[in-house]
């Protein structure tokens, strides 16, 4: 079955659907007073894009683009994208909506930064993420993952 990515629309029905991903937190929070000051405005870009089985949100991720001068993570320097709060359902795991929405950040050909949770990194692998070159000074106690795309290397 092909599951369709979506970008998320922030509104107060998708911030509902949040609310039943572990990962539900300060990001939210924060998405929740931005939408509450802008009600007006209905065009918020949303960074958020998630997979609906029938009408529920089963898996979701944000997707950030950063731009060039805070890469320093790959060669040639330019801007790259961050993979935030990939999370599925605990009942809809292991069935290919993780790989489905990392499918959907490489369709960007750009290059990808994470920050794997504890216990992931074996589906960050799986995906072709690669541990960056620890840095002290730039990953702060972060353990950092990176995607290439072709003609794109890490820093080292």
């Amino acid at each position: 079955m092909m599951y369709e990515v979506q970008q998320l629309r922030i509104n107060y029905k998708t911030l509902e659907e949040f609310k039943q991903f572990k990962q539900y937190g300060l990001q939210e929070l924060s998405m929740l007073e931005e939408l509450n000051a802008q009600i007006s405005e209905n065009e918020i870009h949303s960074p958020f894009y998630g997979i609906y089985i029938g009408n529920r949100l089963v898996a979701r991720m944000s997707l950030y683009r950063q731009s060039k001068k805070h890469d320093h993570y790959f060669k040639p320097h330019q801007p790259y994208l961050e993979v935030w709060k990939l999370e599925v359902l605990q009942e809809f795991q292991s069935k290919g909506l993780g790989t489905r929405l990392i499918e959907y950040a490489k369709s960007f050909n750009l290059p990808i930064k994470t920050n794997p949770r504890v216990h992931s990194n074996q589906f960050w692998t799986k995906m072709g993420f690669v541990p960056a070159a620890y840095d002290l000074e730039r990953d702060l106690g972060e353990n950092p993952m990176l995607w290439c795309p072709e003609g794109v290397s890490t820093s080292k």
